[in-house]
């Protein structure tokens, strides 16, 4: 007998498009081999995956519910095996506030941050002067708890208020020291390192629009040209962190790589896998395609994780 896949993609997530774009890529991939459904979550969604009865989920949701624990945690209760990192790692990884302070707390080179939450909202301009003094311009102020660069904006001086305003409905918001150089990411797959990419955006950084957007026109450069020592490093920053906040299946970590060193900006416990997402790119240059790619993810899928 097949196995039955349940691909739970959509959400309600600022990520919507990105998941139902997932799903749609690995249903495509998949459903010669498995019984495979796609299943949008909404009301007694929970009903609905008993009634299907699958043998994995596979967890194509982005953001908010999707990739911060909460998904995980239905799964978890209702026994079900499921793809990607558990409650613990994937709620960790979403909030930007505390997976950085564990990137610090075990000396991993981080942009230097301070934390925007409701109580010091109030007076921006001791805000602006908090970071001027603190940080220096340029900085980037982002949501804790969204991915695929959602409400992401590089500020400086002259529009750093109007762009905080932008993140009024946040209740609290990450300013991050602005660290110009390389964008490299690097994927790993279980407790291996898969492999590493660097992006040349011709916007001003790996946006929304540059990720998802064809006529964004991101140029993908593989292999990453560095020195084979330095390739090795950032790929240990990256198993580290992986291993650190307790994550499991594939994530994808970003850096900047500026002045011979690297700073990482976050773990991505959900990352894409759309024609234009990256780790199926890495995965393909080391000789794994898209197919052998869920495949192995399907296989690796547990509870407790």
């Amino acid at each position: 007998m097949k196995k039955k896949i349940l691909i739970l993609a959509g959400g309600y997530s600022k990520e919507r498009d990105i998941s139902l774009k997932t799903a749609k890529a690995v249903y495509t991939q998949i459903k010669k081999n498995y019984k495979c459904n796609i299943l949008d979550p909404s009301n007694n969604f929970v009903d609905r995956i008993r009634k299907f009865n699958p043998d994995v989920v596979f967890n194509a949701l982005h953001g908010r519910y999707g990739e911060d624990g909460f998904i995980q945690l239905i799964l978890e209760n209702e026994k079900i095996k499921y793809t990607h990192s558990g409650v613990r790692a994937s709620s960790i990884c979403i909030n930007k506030i505390i997976s950085k302070e564990i990137f610090v707390k075990n000396n991993i080179l981080t942009p230097k941050y301070l934390i925007l939450n409701e109580n010091s909202k109030n007076n921006l301009i001791k805000i602006f002067k908090k970071v001027q003094k603190k940080l220096k311009f340029p900085v980037v102020i982002k949501p804790i708890n969204e991915g695929s660069s959602v409400g992401v904006f590089i500020c400086n001086k002259h529009n750093f208020i109007k762009n905080l305003k932008k993140l009024s409905n946040e209740r609290e918001i990450l300013i991050e020291k602005y660290i110009p150089g390389r964008e490299i990411q690097v994927a790993i797959l279980g407790n291996k390192k898969l492999g590493t990419i660097e992006l040349l955006p011709k916007r001003k950084f790996y946006d929304y629009k540059a990720k998802y957007d064809k006529k964004s026109d991101t140029k993908h450069i593989l292999p990453v040209q560095l020195p084979n020592r330095k390739l090795n490093e950032i790929e240990n920053i990256a198993l580290k962190a992986h291993q650190i906040t307790g994550c499991r299946g594939v994530t994808r970590s970003d850096f900047r790589y500026y002045k011979n060193k690297f700073y990482l900006l976050e773990v991505n416990t959900q990352p894409g896998m759309t024609e234009l997402s990256l780790v199926p790119e890495i995965a393909k240059y080391k000789g794994i395609n898209f197919y052998s790619l869920i495949k192995w993810m399907i296989n690796d899928a547990s509870i407790n994780r």
